[in-house]
């Protein structure tokens, strides 16, 4: 018999989506520099892909095709992470 330990439910799928709205609501709050505005575009994409294919994963037609999405998935979270280092968040304007 398995004793659970860690009772709490997550659901990868509303989470996905929530971190791909907050990142939209972070991107319209940044200074407008050009930088900003191809980065922001960039992280906007894989934040949202993310999910997505979280979602065709877990209506994939076997269990390869499963592994295989889920890995996209995390391809596109390390993206994601990537564009968010580059996005410049101090107040100086671009010249």
């Amino acid at each position: 018999m398995t004793k659970i330990i860690n009772s709490k439910q997550y659901d990868l799928e509303d989470i996905t989506l929530e971190f791909a709205k907050n990142v939209r609501v972070f991107v319209k709050k940044l200074t407008k520099s050009i930088a900003n505005i191809e980065d922001g575009k960039q992280v906007i994409r894989s934040s949202g892909s993310v999910g997505a294919n979280y979602i065709e994963a877990n209506e994939s037609l076997s269990k390869k095709d499963f592994i295989m999405r889920i890995k996209i998935c995390r391809k596109e979270s390390k993206e994601s992470r990537y564009w968010l280092r580059l996005i410049d968040v101090s107040q100086d304007k671009e010249l």
